[in-house]
């Protein structure tokens, strides 16, 4: 005899091991009274005579499961223990319960249905009835207790059987669904499930609060569900107007969190059927239950209309085609199968529309229910949402995978469903995207409370006068170091006020720009303050940039002069704009003031320099910086970081990167030095006594493999790229520094805008830390509302650091640039950094990505910049970039380009992306 669709899928469960007690189906009841025990036992006998499903274990011949079904007086196997003089009854009693629960079947041999009666009085009992779901199901359950109500009541009067003869069983059932199936009946269902469900997403991929494991273990909890009479009435009002059933309601509401807790407008949802669609098998204990896979679409912001009209379409679609097997919907829409997650959907919804009974009835007893203890709780899905009516309330209960949720994140998404519901009842014609899931003391938490970073700074203040101010306390001190030259305080600011007189007399003042394309020297810094105490901002030009982006740097900011020196005066003469070359014999301005120029008509909302973007998204781009922006920058240095860890500051990082504004002005501003060098690695060449260093990662794994980094160096600031783990280590294993401090910052933002600092003892953090001084950073959905803890979104930053613009780019600048919803302060702007992110519990920051680095295939999400940061973790690694590239609907090539070991690249593609790609995902190959 061969198995049902539903069975076999079952069975190779089974066979496939670590399902425990998932698929067990247990009920428990309390009986007070006089029991007849003898006509409870003929009756139990008598419902496994009846169904020969009961009677029926798997065995498996020539490599296939078959049904073998045992003589009709096999008996019914109950199991009895007297606790009458036991002192710890209950707890005895709560033992043999959980024993039930979790005592497995075996399939091959059996029984699939067994019993426990547990006497605790003459007139107190306990009933354990528990089935394995390859051969009951819900439905069963109530036929169970039916038939035990009527077949105990009649024995106990001493008459016989009442019930008929049952005209199938559940064999003939699944002979008839093979047969069926096989033919051409069902071809018009299964071209529907095709179309319907290709090119689904295999994964909905909800913020888990633990990685998900390699194979699904099944350990659940439960919590409870209760909407209340108002929201009930409401929802019932909402579906009359549109023409929904509380199911397809509930079910949008259901979806609609779902979407907005995934990032995802195309959500699948299980959702069970009874699968009984024939008279002749209403009354059959057996597996028919079937699962429809209900796709609901939430893409182009749906109104709540909208959206119950397309779930309505779909589900009255999918139960118009529910005859075919969930089974066969599988194999014909043949999605990548992981035993990670199920196929096509991962989250359950079931609506209970009524019992099929009133429950079980016993003449002559009390029947009352036992719990079962949570341990006991079975996760076939991701989450499981059960509902029913009752009364004027919905009622039920959630069931999710401890594995990946923990209970208060589930406590917090009921929140988030209740919410959703409450507003689609009062609101349909509003956009679902713009119905707030937050509950006030939560957004008050993401908006206000984690943004709490105002903090005194010297607003008014340029960026120059903060030096100038220390020249006046300290004018010996020295404040820059180069290749053994040493200039005090009073020295470069002598230099610098020189040049800025003659700038001056040259138009330069407010908002004008200056060119510097010098060699990293005391000129060059000399230049850069003079630029500023000149009163106009500075446009750094690299010398080691290709002639092409220097000669755009120059189109585009069109300075009013360039700072350079005669040997690469040839790379920026061309541009048309005058020159001054810094090392000239006898420079014009050597007999120019020493004096500060003081200039009366700069303010700190004038610009301080123009730093441009890599331009890997377009064009280049000159973020425009205020004062204002780069002094608040340093109110925060100076609180964070002691005296004696801002005492020699490495300067290592070119003009052109906005890593430089601290390593430059961070000291200066504090009376300590900044000790510059051409580039990081040049300090193996030139040993420096160091405190702090200001790099990227990978520049720092070029610092310890070269053996370069000072014996002195006691803090380390990290920033730019990704900061793996094992760097953190290997920092805190191989040299004396104390403190690693992990910084996150666009330019357009004032170089830094979150941080986390880690000591030795503390390890590493995951995460980027929390906003700095008077930032705030908001982490919003595709409307612009801001997302629960946990929920990835693009990370906005406000603030005192947030840049003017890009110079003369007005529509990127009112693209990325916008005004700030939240603060509550007119005029407060926001940038949009096109960063992914994500709130973790504990208010700080996680950094996911870029946004236009996401590849996304069928739910699954692969960051480039992670595969970037493993390839360059390798010792043969000194570059690389990984592209994406679409060659084809639902083909995706990943490129890395890698400078290097011949093989280094592949190896570590052949380690980290076989890991971490789903299965479907195979390198193809490796270059």
């Amino acid at each position: 005899l061969p198995l049902s669709f539903a069975q076999t899928r079952l069975w190779f469960l089974e066979q496939m091991g670590g399902l425990g007690s998932t698929y067990h189906i247990p009920t428990s009841m309390r009986l007070r009274g006089e029991l007849d025990r003898d006509a409870l036992v003929r009756a139990l006998d008598r419902i496994v005579a009846r169904h020969e499903a009961l009677r029926t274990t798997f065995a498996q011949v020539d490599g296939a499961a078959e049904q073998q079904i045992a003589p009709a007086d096999v008996g019914f196997h109950l199991a009895e223990h007297d606790l009458r003089e036991r002192a710890d009854a209950d707890a005895e009693l709560g033992s043999i319960m959980a024993e039930e629960a979790r005592a497995p079947f075996d399939l091959e041999h059996g029984p699939l249905i067994r019993g426990r009666l547990i006497r605790l009085a003459a007139d107190d009992h306990v009933l354990l009835l528990t089935m394995h779901h390859i051969v009951s199901d819900g439905w069963s359950m109530g036929v169970l207790t039916q038939e035990l109500g009527a077949l105990y009541g009649a024995f106990r009067r001493g008459a016989p059987d009442p019930l008929p003869a049952l005209e199938v069983q559940y064999a003939d059932f699944a002979a008839w669904q093979r047969r069926w199936v096989e033919g051409e009946v069902l071809r018009e269902q299964a071209d529907y499930w095709t179309r319907t469900l290709g090119g689904a997403p295999e994964l909905l991929a909800l913020p888990t609060d633990h990685p998900r494991p390699a194979r699904t273990d099944h350990a659940g909890a439960m919590l409870r569900v209760e909407l209340d009479e108002e929201l009930t009435g409401g929802l019932k009002a909402l579906g009359r107007r549109h023409g929904t059933t509380l199911y397809m309601t509930l079910l949008a509401g259901w979806a609609a969190v779902l979407g907005r807790l995934s990032g995802q407008d195309d959500v699948v949802i299980g959702s069970p059927t009874a699968g009984r669609g024939r008279r002749e098998v209403e009354g059959l204990i057996g597996f028919f239950v079937n699962t429809l896979a209900v796709r609901v679409d939430l893409a182009d912001g749906p109104t709540v209309a909208e959206l119950l009209g397309r779930v309505k379409e779909r589900t009255l679609g999918a139960q118009h085609h529910q005859d075919i097997p969930f089974e066969q919907v599988v194999e014909r829409v043949a999605p990548a199968r992981s035993l990670s997650h199920g196929p096509l959907f991962q989250v359950m919804f079931a609506w209970q529309e009524m019992t099929r009974d009133g429950g079980l009835a016993l003449p002559g007893l009390e029947v009352g229910r036992v719990g079962a203890a949570p341990a006991d709780v079975q996760a076939k899905f991701d989450l499981s949402l059960n509902l029913r009516q009752a009364g004027d309330r919905i009622v039920g209960s959630i069931t999710y995978a401890t594995s990946l949720f923990e209970r208060e994140t589930v406590e917090r998404w009921l929140g988030y469903l209740r919410r959703m519901l409450e507003q689609m009842a009062a609101d349909e014609g509003r956009p679902v995207e713009r119905l707030a899931l937050l509950s006030a003391d939560e957004r008050s938490r993401v908006l206000d409370e984690w943004n709490g970073t105002d903090a005194p700074y010297p607003a008014d203040a340029c960026l120059h006068e903060l030096i100038e101010r220390q020249v006046e306390r300290t004018p010996e001190a020295t404040a820059l170091v180069f290749e053994g030259e040493l200039l005090t305080y009073a020295e470069l600011n002598a230099r610098a006020n020189r040049l800025a007189h003659h700038l001056r007399s040259l138009g330069v003042g407010p908002d004008v720009r200056v060119g510097i394309c010098l060699d990293r020297g005391p000129a060059m810094v000399a230049g850069v303050l003079a630029v500023l105490k000149a009163g106009g901002a500075y446009v750094p030009l690299d010398p080691g940039y290709p002639a092409e982006r220097l000669a755009y740097m120059l189109a585009d900011s069109a300075p009013a002069v360039v700072l350079t020196q005669a040997r690469l005066r040839d790379r920026v003469e061309h541009a048309g704009v005058p020159v001054l070359e810094l090392d000239a014999d006898v420079p014009a301005w050597a007999s120019m003031p020493s004096t500060n120029p003081g200039v009366e008509e700069l303010r700190s909302h004038h610009l301080a320099y123009l730093i441009y973007t890599s331009g890997s998204t377009g064009r280049p781009k000159g973020v425009a910086i205020e004062h204002r922006n780069a002094v608040n920058l340093l109110g925060w240095a100076g609180s964070a970081f002691g005296d004696g860890e801002l005492e020699r500051t490495l300067f290592s990082t070119s003009l052109n990167f906005d890593l430089s504004i601290f390593e430059l002005f961070a000291p200066l501003a504090r009376g300590a030095a900044a000790w510059l060098v051409d580039d990081a690695v040049a300090l193996l060449r030139s040993p420096a006594d160091v405190t702090l260093v200001n790099t990227v990662p990978s520049a720092m794994c070029a610092l310890l493999d070269a053996g370069a980094l000072p014996s002195s160096v006691r803090t380390v600031n990290l920033a730019g790229e990704p900061l793996p783990e094992s760097l953190v280590q290997r920092i805190f294993a191989e040299t004396g520094v104390e403190r690693v401090c992990n910084l996150y910052g666009p330019s357009e933002t004032t170089t830094y805008s979150t941080g986390v600092a880690m000591r030795r003892a503390d390890g590493f953090a995951p995460h980027i830390g929390t906003p700095l001084q008077n930032t705030r950073v908001y982490i919003v959905d595709r409307a612009g509302e801001p997302v629960p803890v946990g929920v990835a979104g693009e990370l906005h930053i406000g603030g005192a650091g947030v840049a003017r613009g890009y110079l003369g780019r007005a529509e990127f600048t009112a693209e990325r640039f916008v005004a700030d919803a939240f603060s509550g302060q007119a005029g407060a702007r926001i940038y949009r950094t096109g960063d992914l992110a994500r709130w973790r519990p504990d208010g700080t920051i996680e950094y996911l990505g870029r946004m236009d680095h996401q590849v996304k295939v069928r739910g699954f999400r692969i960051e480039l910049g992670e595969i970037e940061a493993r390839l360059r973790e390798h010792a043969a690694v000194r570059e690389c970039v990984v592209l994406a590239r679409q060659d084809a609907p639902g083909q995706t090539r990943l490129v890395a380009y890698v400078v290097g070991g011949e093989t280094a690249g592949a190896e570590v593609l052949r380690a980290h992306l076989g890991q971490t790609l789903p299965e479907h995902m195979v390198p193809a190959a490796y270059v």
